[in-house]
C-alpha cells in the first residue's frame, strides 16, 4: 500500500510542480490570457489527440479492445449515476449556482489530469483505456452539459457530438489499432513528440488559473465542500466498490480509477462563462479541487492498485 502510494504521489507531485510554475508565470505576468487560450488550443486540438492516436499505434490485440469498450460502458454508467447525484444533492433557488454545482460534480479533469497520470503510471496502455473514458465524457458534456449549463435543450449540436478533437482522435486511432495499420518511424516520433506537450501545458494553464482564484472564498462555501467532496472521494469510492463487485481487475481497474477521481473539470469555467453561469465559483471549484486532489488522488489510486 505504501510503496503504491508513494509511486502514484510522486507523479502527482511532479504535476503539482509544473502547477505552481504556472501560477508564477501568472503572478509574474510571463503568461496572459490570450496566451494561456492558445496553449489550451493547442493542447485540445494537437497534444491530446497526438497522445491518444500514439497510443494506439500498435498491433491489434482483442483483449485490449475488450478493456476499451469495458473502460466506455464503466464511463457511460458512472456519469449517469453522478447525473442522478447531483440532482438530489444540488436543488439551490439560485439557478447559476445549482447548475455550476451540478456541472463541476458530474464532469472530471479525466483530460488535463488524467491522461498525463496515466502516461506516468500505466504508459500508453492507460491512456488507451483512458480515450475510451473521454470519448464518453466528452459526449456527456456536449449533451447534458450544455443542457445543464444553458437551460436550453436548442443548444444541444450533432455536430459537436462527432466533430470534436477527442471523438475525432479516438476514432483515427481505433482505425489504427484495429486494422493494424503500420506507420512509419518518423510519423510516430513527431506525434510522440507533440503529445509530450500534454503533460506540461495543461498543468501550466492549471496553475495560471489558480493563481486568479478566491481560495479563501472557496473554502467559505459549504456547498463547494459538499461538490468537491463528491467528486474526489465519495463518487470514485463508490465506482470501485461497482467496479470490484463486477470482478473488473487490473490495467482497466486502475485506468477507470484515474479518471473517475480526476479533479473538476477545467470545462466548468469555461462552459460557466459561456452561459454566464457564476465563473467565478467554478475557477474557485476547479482550483480548490485540483490542490486537494494532489492527496486525494494517490490515496484512491493507491487503494486500487491493491485490487488490480
Amino acid at each position: 500500500m505504501l510503496e503504491n502510494f508513494l509511486t502514484v504521489a510522486q507523479n502527482v507531485l511532479t504535476l503539482l510542480i509544473l502547477i505552481v510554475i504556472g501560477f508564477c508565470c501568472q503572478k509574474f505576468k510571463i503568461l496572459n490570457d490570450a496566451t494561456v487560450k492558445s496553449c489550451a488550443n493547442l493542447v485540445l486540438y494537437i497534444a491530446t489527440p497526438c497522445v491518444i492516436i500514439k497510443s494506439c499505434i500498435r498491433a491489434f490485440d482483442v483483449t485490449m479492445l475488450r478493456g476499451f469498450l469495458i473502460t466506455a460502458a464503466v464511463a457511460a454508467v458512472n456519469f449517469a449515476v453522478l447525473i442522478v447525484v447531483s440532482h438530489l444533492c444540488f436543488r439551490e433557488n439560485d439557478e447559476a449556482r445549482r447548475r455550476v454545482l451540478r456541472f463541476a460534480t458530474v464532469f472530471s479533469n479525466a483530460g488535463y489530469m488524467g491522461i498525463p497520470l496515466q502516461q506516468a503510471i500505466l504508459g500508453d496502455e492507460g491512456v488507451f483505456y483512458c480515450a475510451a473514458y473521454v470519448i464518453v465524457h466528452n459526449i456527456y458534456m456536449w449533451s447534458y452539459g450544455v443542457i445543464c449549463m444553458s437551460g436550453d435543450k436548442r443548444d444541444l449540436s450533432a455536430k459537436k457530438l462527432t466533430l470534436n478533437p477527442g471523438t475525432i482522435s479516438v476514432a483515427i486511432g481505433l482505425i489504427l489499432f484495429i486494422f493494424s495499420v503500420p506507420v512509419p518511424t518518423l510519423a510516430t516520433d513527431a506525434i510522440g513528440h507533440m503529445g509530450e506537450l500534454n503533460t506540461s501545458l495543461p498543468m501550466l494553464i492549471v496553475g495560471y488559473y489558480i493563481a486568479q482564484t478566491d481560495i479563501l472564498g472557496a473554502l467559505k462555501d459549504g456547498k463547494s465542500y459538499l461538490c468537491i467532496l463528491l467528486r474526489l472521494v465519495a463518487m470514485p469510492l463508490v465506482a470501485l466498490g461497482a467496479m470490484l463487485l463486477v470482478g473488473l481487475r487490473g490495467n482497466v481497474l486502475v485506468s477507470c480509477m484515474i479518471c473517475a477521481c480526476a479533479p473538476v473539470a477545467t470545462a466548468t469555467t469555461m462552459f460557466a462563462t459561456r452561459y454566464d453561469r457564476n465563473p467565478l465559483l467554478s475557477v474557485n471549484l476547479v482550483s480548490l479541487s485540483t490542490i486537494l486532489s494532489v492527496i486525494t488522488m494517490p490515496i484512491l489510486i493507491a487503494i486500487t492498485q491493491l485490487f488490480g
